[in-house]
Formats: structure tokens, sequence, C-alpha cells
């Protein structure tokens, strides 16, 4: 997003420099002759073209000596409606909005760009700006709205990635923030899962996958939490139903290791030697260097059970498990 900032920052310098202002001679966008942005003779304010007649002079207009007063002195800057305003000075001014971190600010300015220029290449330019300026201001319904908009209007535009992106961040970057909202991980998998099936080449496509995993991790890590509980609490079936959830569907999380040794726990709990034997011996055939795999292999031989092979007499779904090996990371 860096990248894609500074370049949109850079393409309004380089205006600047080459047109003599932000609307060149005569106020165009392209350099053209009169008017701003296609116009004709068009002035921007004060009954004048947006670049004036050598770029200065609407410089000192706008912000009474100093551009938005990020260069000090002068006095303040007068308002003018930006109904008066070319596009490429009110995504300027977004622009110096996202730099002071006003971000409301900033998706405010997109926005308009997007109202009052809707047939414009700074229209498009502007809606994945806004999608990203409400996201960083943690807007994120707001961010998921204009970043799904800008997939529909622009489905093949170079930033569409990025836009599907920001889609699956809106839903993930808020995963801490509702710990036990298991629904908004699994909104955040689908829609990083859309990044990586649909845009596979793409810049984007290495952290989405970064986060499914650790999406998978915080999934498998309630499933723990919930089977803790029942633990705890002496439920012993919930529990094991929990714990048989993240070795059979999470296999390769984190969080294995424990599952497993939970299972050695609670099917002792219950009597059931031989699944507990076989659940010790799935740990240490996957995990023997891990501290749960000691702990299971004290409880087990404690009870004159072994750890080195699975018992023919265990559950069917944990002597499938024994037979085929876990997956790992």
């Amino acid at each position: 997003m860096n990248k894609l900032l500074t370049a949109l920052s850079l393409v309004s310098l380089l205006t600047l420099s080459a047109c003599g202002g932000l609307g060149g001679s005569g106020g165009s966008l392209g350099g053209g002759s009169a008017g701003s942005l296609g116009g004709s003779g068009n002035s921007s304010a004060g009954g004048s073209s947006a670049g004036g007649s050598g770029g200065d002079g609407e410089t000192e207009r706008r912000s009474g000596g100093s551009s938005f007063g990020l260069f000090g002195g002068g006095q303040a800057p007068e308002e003018t409606s930006l109904e008066n305003l070319p596009p490429q000075d009110i995504f300027l001014r977004a622009e110096v909005a996202l730099a002071e971190r006003d971000y409301d600010e900033a998706a405010e300015l997109f926005g308009e760009i997007e109202r009052l220029y809707p047939f414009s290449d700074f229209s498009r330019r502007a809606l994945i700006m806004s999608a990203f300026a409400n996201h960083r201001g943690k807007n994120y319904e707001a961010s998921r709205s204009d970043a799904q908009r800008f997939l529909d209007f622009y489905p093949a535009d170079k930033d569409a990635a990025y836009a599907q992106y920001l889609i699956a961040l809106s839903y993930y970057d808020q995963i801490d923030q509702s710990s036990r909202d298991s629904a908004l991980i699994l909104a955040a998998l689908q829609e990083l899962r859309t990044v990586v099936e649909r845009y596979p080449n793409s810049e984007f496509t290495s952290s989405a996958l970064l986060k499914f995993d650790l999406g998978i991790d915080q999934l498998a890590g309630k499933e723990m939490e919930v089977g803790r509980f029942y633990l705890r609490r002496g439920h012993f079936g919930p529990a094991v139903n929990r714990f048989r959830v993240v070795v059979e569907d999470f296999e390769t999380t984190s969080h294995t290791p424990e599952a497993l040794y939970r299972l050695v726990e609670a099917y002792l709990s219950l009597g059931f030697e031989a699944d507990a034997q076989t659940a010790g011996a799935i740990l240490g055939h996957n995990f023997q260097a891990t501290d749960w795999y000691n702990d299971a292999h004290v409880l087990l031989t404690g009870r004159g059970l072994s750890t080195e092979d699975a018992d023919p007499r265990a559950s069917g779904w944990l002597r499938r498990v024994f037979r085929r090996g876990l997956k790992r990371r």
C-alpha cells in the first residue's frame, strides 16, 4: 500500500512540476490549452484557471503564502468550495490529510471526487484510496463497502487485487477486538482465500496466505479454549469432541500437540485406556520433542500403558489418524 500511496503522490507532484501548477498551462490536467480536466477556460477559483499563469499565484491564492500550511507562516488558508476545485486539487488535499493521519477527512475528500467527477480517472483512484483511508481509520465497514464497489466497477483494474485484500483485512484486523467471534474469523478466511485463488500472482498473495494460516490457528485456539473449559468442569465427552476437531480439522496448527495431550487426559478420566494410549502414540510419533508428549508419557506409563503403538481396540478415528500420520506445517 505504501507503494501505491507513494506512486499517487508522485503523480500529483510531477503534474505540479511539469505543468507549472496543478492545472498546467491554463489549468488542464495534461498540460492542455484551457480549462481544468477537460473544461474549456473554466476557472477553478477566483475567476482564474487552476494552474494560474505560473503556478505560484494559485498556491498563494489557495494557501495565503503556504501550500496547505505545510511550509509554515503566511495567512490561514482560504475556504474554497470543493465544487469549484478540479479533481486533482481535491485529490492532493486528500493526500495531505492522509499524511497528517486525518483518515476521516481523507476518506471524505476522496468520496467527494467520486461524487463530483464520477467519470474521471481520478474517481477510480479516489475510490480505492477511500477504501484505504477508511481502513486506516478503522472504519472497517466503510472500507469494505468502498473496496467492494471498486471491484464491482473495475473488476479488471490493476488495483483489484488490493481491493479484495482490503475486504479481507476489514474482517481480519477486527479479530483481536472480538476474540470470541468465530464468524469474524471465518469471514476473514473466506476473503483471504479469494485473494489467493483469484489473484495468485499478486503482491498480496503471500501476506494473504500467512494471515490465512494465522486465522486457522485462531479457530483451533477457540476450540481448545472451549475444550479446556469442559475438561476443567469434568464434562469429558464434550471436551473430547472439541479436541478431536483440532486434531482432525486443524492438524497443522500449533494447538495439535496440546489437543492430543488433553485427549489423553480426558480418555483416562473416562476410563477409555485404549483411546488414551492411541492418542499418546499419535503424540509420540509426531511431536516427541514436545513437553506435551513428555507429560503424556508420564500419565500413560503411570497407568502401565505404552506410548509406542496404537491400541487396536481404540476408536476408529484415532486409529485412522495414527495410520496416516499428521500433516505438519
